[in-house]
């Protein structure tokens, strides 16, 4: 892997873009699939990766940072959804011991701590199960749900009832509502029980417990449920109508005093030493532990330091994990197959002689791509040692066979799947089929991308009846194509497994989408580097599709001259005529730039978009904003803070529906300025921007909504 040292600023845009791409797949995969192809300590590695990157270069930090998602959205699911009132975060991962004490750290420095400042930390196991949160009203639980993407999750009521540590209602006197969140999981004994039942009925046998746990919950039917040896322990609280106690350990004692249980390893800790001496006890007790953990939770006691430290985009600023080292075993290395992505990427895929590692039998490796193939030096036949940390499919780390007097193997230069040219384009390491939608594989899953839930979330198109209408030919135009279905009607009536109901509720479905979210529509066409988040923070500030379009198209042409027709376009978007003005848009680089492009230069692309247009007509995209007296506005800092940090007061800009800018400009609304404020408040007052001090910064905090 390149040092980030020796990249440059191009190198740098675009790791960190295939860098979010690949951990969101893994994301997905992991939350919503409960199929993970690579280990803990590969997704680990990535992470660091691309921390490391946006540490370099935190002018390229992308609007779909790994760092700003949770989890990962819900799929199709026999389940409701169910938005949670509290965001279920994720959290930020430490490695080393240095890890633990810069986190120390770096709380004292956003509090405004002296470094010899003792910060109290509870520390309990990380069971690998999978998140839950309770609701309970009155002390009655009303409500479960599973963390889906943090914001939207699965509702699992009726089967969390049947699970016997937790209650249906509290003991003792809690608060009028309580969130109390933790994990579902199953205890190794009972794991291995139910595989052997499985495997005795001929019914499917679960890869670990964590994986026989989330199916086991995500059941329709509970008796299944209650069918399964589930646990649950409690970590912490969601909403809440009140909060009993002034510190963490304080709180997880009354949770435990109410019936739930909580980890019988969590403690309270004065100092960092006395934190990692517990970690090094619970990890010398892994093995013997009755549930599989994969690391240490470290958080703050205090509650009202908690609160002040707030949230980043996806985790608490005042919680890490400190994750155990990777388990490790030989085996060979038996094939090397290709799959071929959705955006055409060719993913090798490693297939194993089975071999246990860590009490898990895996089979499947991914090896990412044809440099890592190289730098492995891996072929068919060669003896590899394998890696795991946590219950998943491994990383392959060493190859003890490489010296070997035999043929490497050769990377296709040719799609698999449709026989295109398959190319790495400049500066990138991944392969691609460039049929695009005359290849099978890419049609298919682009379709299926299309529909999906995060996308325009068309009930009932599923990936079988994609394929069905795929081979069919009635999706031979594109997306389009999903909206004249109806004119197959009759056809399809009289096809199997298509009933009257079933029919009538697919077109139904469809035209439901007629108006499509605009972020989803854009999201769904699968534009290279247009993720999700990228696609909201672009109609965030175009409102429309056909806007972004132009803006786009303005873009491209920006050295060409501005005359006739262009004139028109050229005075409603006069601030986007530059690459600049629009590489000025928060989360979007140069990448995504030349990805629109690139895109809108296609002539088979303009014509899928207008197709697509002609058949949907989606509103204009508005976001909601937490209401406040600066939201919308550009607030710039400057001087000594007294009672918060710099960070801190931008964490809370934001929050307010603010952006926090460095420097002062035309364009800034209001600066706050603390004792020693120097260049930056002559700049405010020469520009006449509305200037106030720390205390009235505190009340329209106070004040907002």
């Amino acid at each position: 892997m390149t040092g980030i040292e020796s990249l440059s600023e191009a190198d740098a845009a675009n790791e960190l873009m295939r860098l979010a791409k690949a951990i969101a797949h893994h994301n997905r995969l992991y939350h919503a699939d409960d199929s993970p192809e690579i280990s803990d300590a590969d997704y680990d590695a990535l992470v660091r990766r691309n921390n490391a990157l946006e540490a370099a270069f935190p002018q390229l930090i992308r609007a779909d940072s790994p760092n700003k998602l949770v989890g990962a959205a819900v799929e199709a699911s026999p389940l409701a959804k169910v938005t949670h009132a509290q965001r279920m975060m994720s959290l930020d991962n430490a490695f080393a011991d240095d890890d633990v004490a810069e986190f120390v750290a770096r709380v004292q420095r956003f509090l405004n701590l002296p470094e010899d400042a003792a910060v109290a930390l509870t520390a309990e196991d990380k069971i690998d199960g999978l998140s839950c949160s309770l609701r309970y009203e009155q002390g009655v639980l009303v409500q479960a749900a599973t963390r889906g993407d943090g914001s939207v999750g699965e509702d699992v009521t009726a089967n969390v009832r049947t699970i016997k540590d937790i209650p249906e209602k509290l003991a003792g006197k809690a608060p009028d509502a309580f969130e109390i969140r933790g994990e579902i999981y199953m205890a190794k004994i009972d794991f291995a029980a139910l595989n052997a039942a499985q495997q005795k009925a001929g019914a499917k046998v679960f890869a670990n417990p964590r994986n026989a746990a989330a199916g086991s919950l995500r059941q329709k039917d509970a008796s299944v449920t209650a069918a399964r040896p589930l646990r649950f322990l409690a970590h912490g609280w969601g909403e809440v109508s009140d909060v009993p106690a002034a510190r963490q350990y304080e709180m997880m004692r009354l949770i435990e005093s109410w019936g739930v249980p909580v980890s019988p390893l969590l403690g309270r800790f004065e100092s960092v030493a006395d934190v990692l001496a517990h970690y090094r006890e619970i990890e010398a007790r892994r093995a013997e532990l009755p549930y599989d953990i994969d690391g240490v939770v470290y958080k703050v006691d205090r509650l009202d330091w908690q609160a002040r430290l707030g949230f980043v985009a996806k985790a608490p600023r005042w919680a890490i994990a400190h994750k155990f080292p990777a388990e490790r075993a030989q085996t060979t290395l038996e094939a090397i197959d290709i799959q071929v992505g959705r955006t055409g990427k060719l993913t090798p895929v490693g297939r194993l002689t089975p071999v246990t590692v860590g009490g898990v039998v895996v089979s499947n490796v991914t090896l990412h791509n044809r440099d890592e193939i190289g730098r492995l030096g891996v072929r068919p036949g060669d003896r590899v040692v394998v890696q795991r940390a946590g219950d998943v499919i491994p990383q392959v780390v060493e190859n003890l066979t490489r010296d070997e007097d035999r043929a490497p193997y050769l990377f296709p230069d040719h799609c698999p799947v449709c026989r295109s040219e398959a190319v790495a384009e400049e500066g990138e390491v991944d392969v691609r089929c460039t049929g695009g939608l005359i290849c099978a594989a890419q049609k298919f899953e682009r379709l299926r991308h299309f529909v999906s839930r995060g996308a325009l979330d068309i009930e009932g198109l599923g990936e079988k009846s994609i394929a069905e209408f795929l081979d069919l030919g009635w999706l031979d135009k594109g997306p389009a194509d999903i909206f004249r279905l109806h004119r197959h009607r009759d056809e399809l009536l009289a096809r199997e497994g298509w009933k009257e109901k079933s029919v009538d509720n697919l077109f139904a479905a469809i035209e439901a989408k007629r108006e499509p979210d605009a972020a989803r529509l854009l999201f769904g066409l699968g534009i290279r580097h247009v993720g999700a988040v990228t696609a909201r923070d672009l109609l965030k500030r175009f409102g429309t599709l056909p806007e972004l379009r132009t803006a786009a198209e303005l873009a491209n042409m920006k050295s060409e001259p501005v005359e006739g027709e262009n004139r028109a376009l050229h005075a409603a978007f006069d601030i986007l005529t530059s690459l600049e003005d629009l590489s000025s848009i928060d989360g979007v680089g140069p990448v995504v730039i030349q990805a629109l492009g690139d895109f809108f230069h296609e002539p088979h692309n303009r014509d899928l978009w207008d197709d697509l247009l002609s058949e949907v007509s989606p509103p204009p995209f508005v976001v909601e904003t937490r209401a406040s007296e600066v939201s919308g506005m550009t607030v710039v800092f400057t001087g000594k803070l007294e009672t918060m940090s710099r960070d801190e007061a931008k964490a809370q800009a934001e929050a307010l529906g603010a952006k926090a800018a460095g420097s002062v400009s035309a364009k800034t609304d209001l600066v706050v300025a603390g004792p020693g404020a120097g260049s930056k408040l002559k700049q405010a007052s020469a520009l006449g921007i509305r200037v106030i001090d720390e205390a009235e910064w505190a009340t329209i905090v106070a004040a907002a909504g």
